[in-house]
């Protein structure tokens, strides 16, 4: 649910008409991301295209604060796509830590020999080589080619869905999926200079991120308020609420495995059955959740218990 904004009144009109303008948009958000953005080792002048890559992927449903810190450990580990292709799974996997999702460093590590294998190593520029590679979907693409390398890509995260949404729409919140208007609509809004367009997008990804919040937006501290179409209409509800799903965490399958996954991880080398019976004592939800970490790949079974590949 969406808390009210931190001004609940409909906008009064606003004294420059054309603040909806595409332009005033573009500018009013590099200016504040100018003075607000956040000091992150992968937007730095010197990251690399596989630094922001292995950012993306990392920062797939998990905060900046966790991400952080072991991006730091993983570039110092494997600071090419080469170093981290040649490197051993369960290595890779015990890299990863708690960040959750582990399947996504086994799809960085396939990325990594895919770069390697067809690119000489480099991490592509182009936006279709780059959804080419194994794992990388849409939206890591565009972000790579907008970010690494300062290319016009449509760049959707949650963040940029909901403040879009907001500004443009007038909505709460963007539809529980991305739909086809709303590629139309960010395209059709994005920059037509490429350094523009990166600029914008890292813009208003990291407005949402920090002040268009999807429970608590500050609306007192947003550069677009005076264009914002929810705001002007007085905050309606989100009209998507009856289709959203509040994803459980204890007791379920993901726990499970991710309980099971730790202790073979941290144990660093074969755990025995009956070990894993006391970190996940339901039977018969422990053997689902160890074979679906054995089909993943995350685990290997053994004559006496279950190691990392």
């Amino acid at each position: 649910m969406t808390a009210a904004p931190d001004s609940p009144r409909p906008a009064s009109p606003d004294p420059h008409p054309t603040a909806a303008h595409p332009a005033h948009l573009h500018r009013a958000v590099a200016e504040w991301y100018a003075a607000h953005a956040r000091d992150l080792p992968w937007r730095a002048a010197d990251a690399t295209g596989w630094g922001v890559l292995v950012s993306e992927v990392m920062l797939q449903q998990t905060p900046v604060a966790r991400v952080e810190p072991v991006w730091r450990a993983w570039l110092a580990a494997w600071p090419t796509p080469a170093d981290l292709a040649a490197a051993p799974v369960a290595d890779v996997l015990r890299a990863w830590g708690r960040l959750g999702y582990p399947r996504r460093a086994l799809r960085l590590r396939d990325a990594a020999a895919a770069i390697v294998a067809a690119h000489d190593g480099e991490v592509p520029l182009d936006l279709d080589t780059l959804r080419a590679l194994p794992g990388i979907g849409e939206y890591t693409a565009a972000a790579v080619a907008a970010f690494a390398y300062g290319r016009r890509a449509v760049v959707l995260d949650t963040n940029v869905r909901r403040v879009l949404t907001r500004v443009l729409d007038g909505e709460a919140l963007p539809a529980p999926s991305l739909t086809s208007a709303e590629r139309t609509r960010a395209a059709a809004v994005l920059p037509r200079d490429p350094a523009a367009a990166a600029r914008w997008s890292v813009g208003i990804m990291e407005l949402g991120a920090l002040v268009c919040t999807a429970r608590a937006p500050s609306c007192t501290a947003c550069p677009v308020a005076g264009a914002c179409a929810w705001r002007a209409a007085g905050y309606p509800p989100d009209p998507h609420a009856h289709r959203r799903r509040v994803q459980a965490w204890h007791g379920t399958d993901r726990q499970a495995r991710g309980r099971l996954l730790g202790a073979v991880r941290e144990a660093g080398g074969v755990v025995p059955d009956a070990v894993l019976g006391l970190t996940w004592p339901e039977a018969e939800q422990r053997e689902r959740a160890l074979a679906t970490l054995v089909a993943d790949g995350l685990l290997v079974s053994r004559d006496d218990g279950y190691a990392l590949p």
